[in-house]
């Protein structure tokens, strides 16, 4: 059985009238360079399995970005996908060490899109420390390295979205474990690195981006 929940971002599209298929749709195949049983999706899938798949090798994505998990209901290492292709393992995860040659659950990023309010003005502060204490700084680009602007920690402490969604990266250059974080999640309020995702095992963020499609 193929479960899926809407999110509030989601359900206010739906209820606007808005159509959202055209702009979430991925194709996901069963092995590398888009061979094997494949399988389209608009909206979430918290488990691979119960949608009609063993294991996700490549992916095509046609619209929209979405955030892959290593294992089922959007647990262990995230990655981001936008628009494009991505034919083998590689090409999604990136120069991150810890090998994942498969993903067992995805879902939209649905405050990324174009229909959100937030899309054009991606906004968030980072702080030095946990529960939004210390030194704080108000990001709205993308930036391959904090360091070079003025973020003299390797660490962050804790993080709040005001708009939009931005992607975290544990090294500079866009590089190293990523860590998806939205303004419609946990009301934007990341208060903990534990909240990250369930594998970050660091506070470590050199480098961020926004997520706009």
């Amino acid at each position: 059985m193929h479960r899926t929940t809407r999110s509030p971002m989601m359900q206010t599209l739906v209820n606007s009238g808005m159509g959202i298929a055209p702009f979430f749709k991925v194709t996901v195949f069963e092995q590398e360079h888009f061979q094997g049983k494949c399988q389209e999706f608009t909206s979430e899938c918290c488990n691979i399995h119960e949608c009609g798949l063993d294991i996700i090798r490549s992916i095509r994505v046609e619209s929209g970005a979405w955030v892959g998990f290593e294992h089922h209901d959007f647990q262990g290492q995230q990655f981001i996908l936008e628009r494009g292709e991505y034919p083998h393992w590689d090409a999604y995860s990136g120069s991150l060490s810890y090998h994942v040659e498969r993903l067992m659950s995805l879902r939209p990023i649905y405050c990324a899109s174009s229909l959100s309010q937030s899309h054009m003005s991606s906004r968030m502060m980072i702080f030095e420390r946990e529960n939004f204490m210390g030194r704080s700084v108000e990001l709205c680009d993308d930036y391959p390295s904090l360091q070079a602007m003025g973020w003299s920690m390797p660490e962050v402490g804790s993080m709040h979205v005001q708009c939009g969604a931005f992607v975290c990266y544990q090294f500079p250059g866009y590089r190293g474990q990523q860590y998806i974080m939205e303004c419609e999640r946990h009301s934007g309020d990341y208060q903990h690195w534990k909240n990250w995702g369930s594998h970050c095992q660091t506070p470590q963020i050199q480098s961020i981006r926004r997520i706009q499609h």
